[in-house]
Parts: C-alpha cells; structure tokens; sequence
C-alpha cells in the first residue's frame, strides 16, 4: 500500500519529546484496515516514509482515531523542517 498526502510537522512534549505530521482522515480507514496484517503492536504499522529525498523506517502511532507519522531528528535536521512546515509524505506499507 502506498500512501502520499500533506501535512504539518507538529510538536509532542511528553515524556518523550517528538515530532510528527498526522495522516488525513480519508487515509486512515486503509491503514486501520491493513493494521490487522502488518501491526507488531499497540496498532502500530510499521513503514518506510519519505519525505522530499530523505527515507527512513518508522512505525506510524494511533492517535485518537488517527495516525501520526514521527519525523525523526536526522529526517529534520537533513530537510531543514521546523514545527509548522507543510511537507508531503509518503507512506510504503508492507501488506
């Protein structure tokens, strides 16, 4: 399954600071579908994003009723982002 859509890198405080674009509504309905499948937990699903040339590995969180991409410090610190850029994504799940 591949995904691509926009969104703007935000900022969790918690206990474990992190950033994160959430994935649209219109594409979570094939990602919880697909979550059965591919989750190795909490209903994480596991997947290579990209973002402009940079790709990495991660696992997308459910977050009330969503799902929210973490944008690492390497994925950020190679593609200039800051809270509030408005980036594209894509998402390549293994199905």
């Amino acid at each position: 399954m591949h995904l691509e859509f926009s969104g703007e890198v935000w900022f969790w405080k918690g206990p474990s600071p992190f950033y994160f674009v959430t994935v649209p509504d219109d594409d979570c309905g094939p990602l919880e579908a697909a979550s059965p499948m591919v989750s190795y937990g909490w209903g994480m699903i596991p997947v290579t994003a990209h973002i402009n040339g940079t790709v990495w590995t991660t696992a997308l969180f459910p977050k009330g009723g969503q799902y929210v991409v973490p944008v690492k410090a390497a994925v950020r610190k190679a593609e200039g982002l800051d809270t509030g850029d408005l980036v594209t994504v894509r998402l390549d799940v293994a199905v």
